[in-house]
C-alpha cells in the first residue's frame, strides 16, 4: 500500500505538487507559497501541525476526476482520451498586436481582453515578475495594455490560483486563465467554495506539456550563451512569431539573444519537468470552459504570424467563445474534432505510459495522483507497444531510484535576490 498523503505538507514533499497555489488560496493562514530552485513553485506550512485537509480537498496534485455530467456533455466520441469536448475551432486574436504577440494566435489573451469587455472585472493571470524577470507571479489585469504585456508562454513555474481571493471581492467576477492542473483546481475548489462558480465568470485553459523549473530557465540562458555578469530585463519563451523564438533583453545597451523554440524546449527545458508533471494525463485542460493550444496538425510555415486551436469544454465557454466572435475579439473557424487529436499525437501515448508509470509507483510504495472517469490502462495497452509498455514501468523504476524519488523532499525556499542574471 502506497503512503498515505495526508496533508499539504505529503503532497508537496512526496512530488505530488503541481505548484498552482490553490491551496495558499483555500488556507491563506496556514500555507504560502514560495520559490524552489529545482522543484517551483511550492506551498510551505509553517505549523506542521496545522489541518490542512480544506486545502489538501481542493489539491489537483492528489487527483482529478471528471463527473458523469461531464462525460454527457461531449459531443465528439473523444472524452476518453480528451475529456469533453463540445466544438474546436481554429483562429486568431482579431487584434494583430495581440497575435503577434502571443505565443500562437493570441487566442487566450483575446478572451481576456473580451472577457473584461463583457463584464468582468478583471482576469486572473501570470505575468513575469517585475523585481525578478527569472520568476512568475500572479496579476489580476483590469486593462488591453497589461495583457498585451504579459503575452507569450512563460515556461517558469507559476501558481495563479494563489490569487483566486481576488475573484470574490468585487461586484463582478473575473476570469481565468491558467495552465490545465491550474484550471482543474478552481473546478475542485468549488466544492469548497460553492460562490467561486459565479465569482469566475469564465476559465481558459492553455495545452502544456510540463512545467520547468527556474534551473531550467538558467540553464536556457547559460545555453544562449548569457554571462552571469549580464543584468536581465526580460525573458519571454515564445511569441512574436509562430512559435517564436526564446529571447533575453538586457537592461545596459547589449543585444538581445534568443533560440529556437527547439533549442529552448525541446533541448533544455522539458528536462526540467518535475515528476508530477511526468504523472499528469491533463495537457489540454480539461476542466476548462475553454482551452487554447497550437494547431500542430499541420507544420508551421516560415513567417507565419500564428494561429491557436480552441476546444469549447462546457456551455458556458460555448456562448462565451460565439459572444467573443460576434464581437470581433477573434476572428475564429470551425474545424473537424480530430484535429485535436492531431494536433497532439503522442498525448494518447503519453497517457498510456502515465498508468505505467503510476502502477510502478505504487508497487514501490510511493504516492501518485488518482483519476476518475479519466481512463489510462486501455491507452497503455492499445497505444503503447510492447517494448513500451515495459520501459512505462522499468523507466520509473530508475527515475525513482536515480531521482530518490522514494525520499521526502522537504521544499527549499529560494531568495530571489541569489538569483544570476540580475
Amino acid at each position: 500500500m502506497s503512503r498515505k498523503i495526508a496533508s499539504i505538507t505529503d503532497v508537496a514533499e512526496r512530488n505530488l505538487c503541481c505548484g498552482c497555489g490553490v491551496c495558499a488560496f483555500a488556507q491563506p493562514d496556514d500555507v504560502r507559497m514560495v520559490d524552489d530552485l529545482t522543484a517551483g513553485r511550492r506551498p510551505v506550512v509553517d505549523d506542521r501541525s496545522a489541518d490542512t485537509s480544506l486545502a489538501l480537498s481542493c489539491c489537483p496534485g492528489v487527483g482529478l476526476s471528471h463527473t458523469e455530467e461531464a462525460r454527457a456533455s461531449d459531443e465528439s466520441g473523444l472524452f476518453d482520451g480528451w475529456g469533453p469536448v463540445l466544438e474546436v475551432w481554429e483562429g486568431h486574436a482579431a487584434d494583430p498586436e495581440i497575435r503577434f504577440a502571443g505565443s500562437s494566435g493570441g487566442v487566450a489573451t483575446a478572451l481576456g481582453l473580451h472577457s473584461i469587455e463583457s463584464g468582468a472585472r478583471g482576469a486572473i493571470h501570470i505575468r513575469q515578475r517585475q523585481d525578478a524577470p527569472l520568476l512568475n507571479e500572479t496579476t489580476l489585469s483590469t486593462e488591453r495594455s497589461e495583457f498585451v504585456a504579459a503575452t507569450g508562454s512563460r515556461y517558469a513555474p507559476a501558481s495563479p490560483c494563489d490569487g483566486l481571493a481576488a475573484a470574490g471581492e468585487g461586484a463582478a467576477p473575473v476570469a481565468f486563465i491558467g495552465k490545465p492542473c491550474d484550471v482543474a483546481a478552481v473546478k475542485k475548489s468549488e466544492a469548497a467554495f460553492p460562490s467561486l462558480a459565479d465569482d469566475v465568470a469564465i476559465t481558459i485553459a492553455i495545452f502544456c506539456a510540463g512545467a520547468p523549473s527556474t534551473a531550467g530557465t538558467i540553464d536556457m540562458l547559460s545555453a544562449m550563451g548569457v554571462g552571469e555578469d549580464a543584468v536581465v530585463s526580460s525573458v519571454r519563451y515564445r511569441g512574436r512569431g509562430w512559435p517564436g523564438r526564446a529571447t533575453v533583453e538586457f537592461e545596459d545597451d547589449r543585444p538581445e539573444t534568443s533560440l529556437s523554440y527547439q533549442e529552448s524546449w525541446g533541448a533544455v527545458l522539458e528536462r526540467h519537468r518535475p515528476w508530477r508533471c511526468r504523472v499528469c494525463i491533463d495537457h489540454t485542460g480539461e476542466f476548462a470552459d475553454i482551452a487554447v493550444g497550437d494547431p500542430w496538425y499541420r507544420p508551421v510555415q516560415p513567417d507565419e504570424p500564428g494561429s491557436s486551436l480552441v476546444v469549447v469544454r462546457t456551455e458556458r465557454g460555448r456562448a462565451f467563445l460565439r459572444s467573443a466572435i460576434d464581437a470581433g475579439a477573434v476572428e475564429l473557424e470551425r474545424v473537424p474534432d480530430r484535429l485535436l487529436v492531431e494536433s497532439q499525437p503522442n498525448l494518447l501515448k503519453t497517457r498510456g505510459a502515465v498508468w505505467g508509470r503510476i502502477m510502478a509507483s505504487r508497487l514501490l510504495l510511493l504516492p501518485a495522483p488518482r483519476y476518475e472517469r479519466m481512463p489510462t490502462f486501455r491507452h497503455w495497452w492499445g497505444e503503447l507497444t510492447v517494448i513500451e509498455r515495459i520501459r512505462s514501468f522499468t523507466g520509473t523504476v530508475k527515475r525513482i531510484v536515480t531521482r530518490r524519488l522514494h525520499r521526502r523532499r522537504p521544499v527549499e525556499p529560494l531568495d530571489p535576490s541569489t538569483l544570476p542574471y540580475q
